[in-house]
Order: C-alpha cells, then structure tokens, then sequence
C-alpha cells in the first residue's frame, strides 16, 4: 500500500487512517453490528496499541460491522457513526485497568442496555476482553456473557463470525453461549469448563505485530505510529503480571515492522515494549528510521541495555528524556522481586546520560513492598547521593544539567504473578512511604519527586484482587457517584489484599489458566521470602525450559483444542 495513499483515507485491509477523516459507517447487510466500546477519552482510545489491533482486527472482517464507542460519563452513548447502543445484538467491551469497571456500568445503563447480565436474558450479548479479562474475571463475571480469555489475535474474530452465524440463524442468547462456552479463550461464567486456558497468538514469534490504525493530532501521542516491537519479558519480575500472563516472550521481526512502516508512512513511530533493549536489532531499526526522516520515541529502556552506541545515536537523534527502572528501593528488595540489576550497570547509565547531555532522566521506583523497613529507604538515599555527585561528575557542559524525577507507584500485588499471596500495605504506609521520599529528594540537587497516590492504589488493589462482590461495589459507586462514598457503605470483603494468603487459599482468579503452574508462582513466592533471584526465561525458548509450565507457541496453522 503506497504510504500516500491512506492519508486522509480509510483502507479496507488494515482498516488504517490518518485521523483527518472517520471512518465511514460500514455496511450492516448480511453482518453482525458490533459495537466496540473504550471506556474512556477518544484520544486516549486512538493512542492505546491493544484497542486499536482489536479494531484493526475487527474492521477487517467482511462478517462483522464495527462501530466504535467513546463514551462520556452521564451522557447516551452514541457510536461515531450515530448508532445508539442498544441496537446492537453484540456489545463488546475493551477493559484495561481496574479503575474502568465503574464506566463501563455508566455506559450499559446509560445506553439502555442493563449492566447486570441477569437483567438481559436475551440480547445484546456482552463481551469483556483486555488485561482485566484475564487477570481476575471475577468482577466483571455479573456483568459480561462472555469474557474473552487471552490474545485477541488467537481466535477473537473467529468466535464472533460464530455468534454472528448463530444470531442470523435465530438462535437465542442463551443457545449461543452454550455453542460456544467451550471454545479456546472463552469463559462463559457458569457454564465454561474451568480453568480456561488463556490463548496466545500463534507463532514463531510476532508475525503479526501491533500498530496503530488511527493517528493525527487530537491523540494523546501526536501523529505517531505505535509500533509493537516485543511482547512480555523474559526477566520474570516477580511483580509484574506482563512478565506473566504475556508468556512466552516474543520478538516481532524487523522486516515486518519495515513494511508496516513503508505502508504508513507515519510522521513520527512510537515503539512500545517491555524489554525494548532485548530486540536485537533495536539499532539498526532506528537508524532505519533516521535514515528515511522518520521521527521516533522509546517506552522505558532497562540499564544493562542502554549502551554508549545506542545513547549517543539517540541523542543524535535529539531524543532528551530517558526513562530508567530502578523498582526497588534497596539490592535486598530487589533480589526479592528477582529483579535482575547491577547497581553498578545503573550508575553506568546514569553516567552515560549525563555525559551525553540527556536533559532529563525519569528513575522509576516502586514503594510498598512486602517486609520493606526504613534501612531499605536508607540504602536508597545513599545510592540517590551516588547518582547525583556521578551525574554532575559526567556533564561536559553546565547548560547540559540533567535534571532527574523519581516518578514513584505503590505496590499493587497482581494476580497470576508470585506476588498474588502477598498482603498489600496500609495506605498509611504507604502515605508515610511519600512523605519520607518527598523529604529524601529535596535533600538532593536537581532531584524531584512525581508520587503516586496511595487511596488510589488501595483502590486498585481492592478491585484486582476482589471477587464478584466487586461488582456489587462498582454498582454502588454509580449510584452514589464515586467510589470513595460507596466503600464507606459497601459490606463486602476488602480484607483479601490485607493478609498474606496461604497456597490453598482459594483465590477469585482461579477460573483462569495463564499458562504459568501455580506450583510454579508459589515456589517463586517463597524463593522470594528468602531474598532469592530465579533465572529468567532462556533465549532458545520454551522447549529448553519446562520451569513455568508454558508450553511453546502454536505453530500458525494448528489447530487449538478446547480447553477442558
């Protein structure tokens, strides 16, 4: 596809448009009206890459008539077609964080369409998918039919040509879902065997890679292409659910970003991973991208990875933030989460920004970790006092000061990672935790702090971990409007995140298989008790690895079982 050619313009292939036009209203003969719902701003939805490979991979299919929703709280929500949501049979929703489950109540009933599965025994039939899907289904099991249970690229669209077979044919709600409860990925709650088996995309690696199929300059990143260069990581940060449920680790190749490019032709390319220095050909892709004027940005780069070759092309390429992840704030803290870190490959970052004149350097912490004390604080303070005389000793030039934030998020132990049995600390831990750090960088040059705040991560930790009751919660705070007046009259169980759960602990999450043994997490939750790093994942894959209980990726024309 000439890169010219979609500027301005909608293309029935990669469904891709520059943001000058909307997309045209599809036709709806012969197809199954869907409506795929963002809870949340516009520009946010057309700067978030899984939404818009879910579009990309929706609108491409000639079964299916997509209409997109941004809805605003309060308000009727309308696709941007014109179509009022309840007159679509199929309403499926993107959830990516747990705060959402509140807005997307407000749209169902704001749209005529009840939230509560119960008060719709017929259609349209509901469908969750996104992170929150397959984490912890179990607040959005009394509002969703159907969740969908992995990646989208493993058989989504494939499932809803299904339903859309079985809705022309006059099958009722509730025969659909019994048709498909089994299928790979599905979790109809009731009826679907469990656990269900999250499904990944097909390899080898990432043929299909992720980009975005709408930029322009009403995102929130201006006239950027967001380009998926890799998916989960190999590290196995015993805190992170990405380095978990995203498993296998997978590379896309640089020819197929290439492509995606060379047909785009975007201003300007966003590439977006978790281990973006693992790519090995991270370099030769952005000097790629110099050589033919196209402008680009990098998420977080791991210290290890930033090398003097890469940062000084970097800054040739006038790139002026860097964003470091220190995580915990002592050695100790990070041997617990196996956080695999050199003090010494940190400092040498540090020392290569600042003598290549980076402007401003983001080190990203995390607070609230389970068994933390005030000597874990002390160690950071003095590594902070390395950092900054190691920063001033480096910069060539005065008007070159880089200038450095602490950007700091509370703990919030995810489900489906080691962490899932550990109790989360107190909010006025956690308020004590900022206020020490707001103290600690003041006492440093040119350091500032950028905190998180704790009532909201409590919050966070409250509906990730929680069950059913959950909802009940969220219905509340629409009633009341908002979720701090409904936890004061809520009679639910909040005290899950509180204590440290034992292994036969029966957790709200179960119904799914990650992929990743729980007699796996729960020996690397004890390794973790005794401050001890695992190796991460191999380079030769899966197969020269049986540790975690993944299994290699599907080949991309096998055929998925259902799970039992």
């Amino acid at each position: 596809m000439d890169g010219q050619a979609w500027r301005g313009a909608i293309t029935t292939g990669d469904m891709l448009y520059y943001g000058r036009e909307e997309p045209r209203k599809p036709e709806s003969g012969g197809r199954l009206p869907t409506a795929l719902v963002f809870p949340g701003k516009r520009s946010l939805a057309l700067s978030t890459l899984g939404w818009q490979a879910v579009y990309r991979l929706l609108a491409g299919c000639s079964e299916l008539a997509v209409e997109r929703f941004f809805p605003t709280p309060g308000t009727a929500p309308i696709s941007e077609e014109g179509t009022v949501l309840s007159a679509f049979p199929v309403v499926a929703l993107s959830v990516n964080v747990e705060e959402e489950l509140l807005h997307l109540l407000d749209v169902l009933e704001a749209g005529g369409v009840p939230s509560a599965k119960a008060g719709r025994p017929d259609f349209p039939l509901v469908i969750a998918g996104g992170p929150l899907a397959f984490l912890n289904p179990a607040p959005l099991s009394p509002l969703a039919d159907l969740l969908f249970i992995g990646e989208a690229e493993a058989g989504l669209r494939d499932l809803l040509v299904e339903i859309k077979s079985l809705w022309m044919a006059g099958v009722s709600k509730t025969e659909t879902l019994d048709a498909v409860k089994n299928r790979p990925g599905v979790y109809v709650p009731g009826l679907s065997a469990t656990p269900v088996r999250r499904v990944i995309a097909p390899g080898p690696g990432l043929p299909d890679p992720a980009f975005s199929c709408f930029i322009g300059s009403d995102t929130t990143f201006k006239d950027t292409l967001l380009l998926e260069v890799n998916r989960g990581c190999p590290y196995g940060c015993r805190f992170c659910a990405a380095g978990y449920v995203y498993r296998p680790p997978r590379h896309a190749r640089i020819q197929d970003l290439k492509q995606i490019v060379e047909s785009t032709n975007p201003p300007k390319v966003g590439l977006v991973g978790t281990a973006l220095t693992d790519w090995p050909d991270l370099l030769p892709f952005l000097i790629w991208l110099k050589e033919r004027k196209t402008k680009f940005s990098l998420s977080s780069l791991r210290a290890d990875g930033l090398t003097e070759e890469l940062l000084a092309f970097l800054r040739v390429c006038g790139l002026r933030t860097i964003t470091l992840a220190l995580e915990a704030p002592s050695m100790r803290l990070r041997d617990m989460a196996s956080k695999k870190l050199d003090p010494n490959d940190f400092l040498e970052a540090v020392r290569l920004c600042s003598s290549h004149g980076v402007n401003h350097l983001r080190i990203y912490l995390i607070t609230g970790w389970p068994g933390e004390t005030d000597d874990d604080y002390a160690e950071l303070d003095s590594f902070l006092t390395e950092v900054v005389a190691l920063r001033d000793a480096s910069q060539k030039r005065k008007k070159e000061f880089m200038r450095i934030t602490l950007g700091v998020s509370c703990l919030v132990p995810k489900p489906h990672t080691p962490f899932q049995w550990a109790p989360m600390a107190s909010e006025a831990d956690l308020d004590r935790r900022m206020k020490q750090l707001k103290t600690m960088t003041k006492r440093h040059r040119g350091v500032t702090l950028s905190p998180d705040n704790p009532s909201q991560a409590r919050l966070q930790g409250l509906l990730a971990r929680g069950g059913e009751d959950i909802f009940g919660l969220a219905q509340l705070a629409l009633k009341l409007g908002g979720w701090k007046k409904a936890l004061y009259q809520w009679k639910g169980d909040a005290t899950l995140m509180d204590r440290e759960l034992g292994r036969n602990d029966p957790l709200p999450w179960d119904v799914i298989d990650s992929g990743v043994s729980k007699d796996f997490l729960w020996k690397e939750w004890l390794r973790s008790k005794e401050q001890k790093p695992s190796p991460g994942c191999p380079d030769k894959g899966c197969a020269h690895c049986r540790r975690c209980g993944v299994d290699e990726l599907p080949s991309l024309d096998s055929n998925l079982e259902p799970s039992v």
